[in-house]
């Protein structure tokens, strides 16, 4: 498919000809028309390698396409209902430039183009056009103070249980090989159809003959790859590859029996999409969700809006992640499309407790960057944590609560990891202390301590937040709560629209 001639040239019979005076100048319609639009034109050239420049039938102006897919994002609208606007709506033949007459396309185009989008690497296209306009227009700098949190997005799947899970897995995988051609088919083929594709499993049944089911449907599993497996066709499909990965997920050999076991971290949990993970968060972890994560950056105003005011605070990262990513490796994703999308990193950062590590800390203290939040304080009950300790490190010695100082320090390091310990021991100086009850366990002859070895940036971090200057300071990260409110509850962020992590990606740009 060819890319289409493209004309700047307004048209008389264009709504912002005709009727523009209609539209005040704080409509949304009219914003997109004077703002956003003429962004979408000047980023035309870069989506020129999705096409052919001169083979093949025209396409669909792929201008359109992406500002047709802006709009119906921003008024929430499946696609049928978004080619129904371009025909009818006034606002958006004045939003895309388009003329009075009832023109549009197939909604079946903007599915290809989406594809099209995610095939060529173009998904963050839109966005970075628009924050492009936002740095040239001077409302984003390029370094400045920028806070970052996280939310949960649902997936477009059930969730399922574990026998669900298995006779699903099975159910596609039998078709999927039903419809490859020249496969010879087992002898047992016709009992796993009629157990897996054309009856339905009553769950109401005691539990303990659905664990049998589990089982069965386990061992039914490992039969078919077996079979599969020395058919290099039959093992094509991605289908027979999720089984084989679902088998491995949930089932091991013990003595020449197939027995369950607990599923690993980012472990499928709905075969139609095997991307969208299972994942927990908030205190002793009461929520839970099957699906993504997505990592909201934005910058920080120099002063707060007064009552009325338009913000001053503009998205400058929008990452999506599996639902068991951490927030370390979230922080670097975002960094990471910030520089992508032409922005230095941040030279303050507002975080909450999960982006905030030792090596983090160490790492923006280096670099001349602030990481501003709090360091989660170590769990203890009856004993002194390390925050009750004075440790240097690099001197190698500690002094305990009591005063009494320690350079008994050994330096471990794992050889799987890398990761570096350092252990200090206080040994006879604990006999006669008056705060040994408080400070060595009933089972310990005498204190030992064990620290990272960039504890002295943890160390600072922890006293630094217990002060009022910094609570104040922490008050600029609060607003990313109302931008992720705003996205989910004005934009549909919470739930996935599409499938596979690449699709929820685009969804979110």
């Amino acid at each position: 498919m060819s890319l289409p001639e493209f004309s700047r040239q307004g048209s008389l019979f264009s709504v912002d000809h005709l009727l523009g005076d209609q539209f005040p100048a704080a409509d949304r319609f009219r914003l997109f028309a004077e703002c956003i639009h003429p962004l979408l034109v000047a980023a035309r050239p870069q989506m020129e390698a999705a096409y052919c420049l001169d083979n093949g039938r025209p396409g669909i102006e792929p201008v359109l396409l992406l500002g047709v897919s802006l709009l119906q994002f921003m008024e929430r609208c499946p696609d049928r209902q978004a080619i129904e606007a371009l025909k009818y709506h006034l606002g958006w033949k004045l939003a895309l430039g388009r003329d009075l007459l009832l023109e549009a396309f197939d909604p079946s185009s903007l599915v290809v183009f989406r594809r099209r989008l995610i095939g060529d690497d173009q998904a963050k296209l839109a966005f970075d056009a628009v924050l492009d306009g936002l740095r040239d227009a001077g409302l984003i700098s390029k370094r400045g103070r920028r806070r970052l949190d996280s939310t949960h997005v649902l997936g477009l799947v059930a969730r399922l249980s574990l026998l669900e899970l298995l006779r699903e897995t099975t159910r596609l995988a039998l078709k999927e090989l039903a419809a490859t051609e020249g496969l010879q088919l087992p002898a047992f083929w016709a009992t796993l159809w009629e157990r897996y594709v054309e009856n339905k499993l009553d769950y109401r049944l005691e539990e303990a003959t659905l664990k049998d089911k589990q089982l069965q449907a386990g061992e039914d599993m490992s039969l078919l790859l077996a079979w599969a497996r020395p058919q290099a066709a039959a093992l094509a499909g991605q289908q027979m590859r999720l089984l084989g990965r679902v088998l491995e997920e949930n089932f091991q050999t013990v003595e020449g029996q197939l027995q369950t076991h607990p599923q690993p971290a980012g472990a499928v949990k709905n075969p139609h999409d095997p991307e969208a993970t299972w994942s927990t968060k908030g205190k002793d972890h009461k929520k839970d969700w099957v699906g993504y994560k997505v990592q909201v950056a934005e910058t920080v105003p120099q002063q707060p809006a007064q009552p009325g005011e338009p913000t001053a605070a503009f998205i400058t990262a929008i990452e999506t992640q599996p639902a068991i990513g951490s927030e370390p490796a979230g922080l670097a994703q975002v960094v990471k499309a910030e520089g992508e999308s032409g922005l230095e990193p941040a030279d303050e950062r507002y975080v909450d407790a999960g982006y905030v590590s030792a090596q983090l800390l160490k790492e923006a203290a280096e670099a001349g960057r602030e990481l501003l939040g709090p360091a989660l304080e170590r769990p203890g009950k009856n004993t002194f944590t390390s925050d009750a300790f004075d440790v240097e490190v690099e001197d190698r010695k500690a002094t305990c609560p009591a005063g009494r100082c320690s350079s008994n320090c050994s330096r471990l390091e794992e050889k799987a990891t890398g990761k570096v310990t350092y252990r200090f021991e206080w040994g006879a100086q604990c006999r006669d202390c008056p705060l040994r009850r408080q400070c060595v366990a009933k089972d310990q002859d005498h204190r030992t301590l064990a620290v990272g070895e960039h504890h002295q940036y943890l160390q600072t971090r922890r006293r630094e937040q217990k002060t009022e200057a910094f609570r104040q300071r922490m008050h600029h990260r609060n607003a990313v709560e109302g931008t992720h409110s705003e996205l989910v509850r004005g934009h549909g962020l919470r739930k996935a629209r599409y499938r596979g992590l690449p699709k929820e990606r685009l969804q979110n740009y």
